[in-house]
């Protein structure tokens, strides 16, 4: 995956560019990840699968030892599929968050929502800000 194609919500969740059907991955940032610590469990329930979910919503969450969390939508869209293997092996996302650590696959209403989000120069700034 190419950090570069990535968009990012003040959420810490990514969004990689969008396939010409608006189709596209998302999950939480590496900074997210390591905010949390160890992640024990996602709770995505099966029955979100082609359902709309509105920008900034949640649409489950990620336990860690210390805390749970909501996962928030970057960008409205179609919930068509979950990472399964991240429900039997959530520490994937702590190894790699970018890549097998992607956690719904999703189908873009409004691709305007998607352009306002950070780049990855805008974000790293955002993340220094706020500590």
């Amino acid at each position: 995956m190419n950090l570069n194609n990535l968009r990012y919500s003040k959420n810490h969740e990514w969004i990689e560019m969008p396939n010409e059907k608006n189709q596209t991955y998302v999950g939480i940032t590496h900074f997210a990840q390591n905010e949390l610590g160890d992640i024990v469990y996602l709770d995505i329930e099966d029955s979100i699968i082609g359902k709309k979910v509105k920008a900034e919503n949640s649409f489950g969450t990620i336990e860690a030892v210390k805390t749970v969390s909501d996962l928030f939508m970057p960008v409205s869209g179609y919930i068509l599929e979950i990472n399964n293997r991240l429900l039997s092996q959530p520490q994937l996302i702590n190894q790699s968050s970018y890549n097998e650590g992607w956690i719904i696959r999703i189908e873009i209403v409004e691709i305007k929502e998607y352009d306002k989000l950070m780049s990855s120069t805008e974000y790293q700034k955002y993340i220094q800000e706020s500590n």
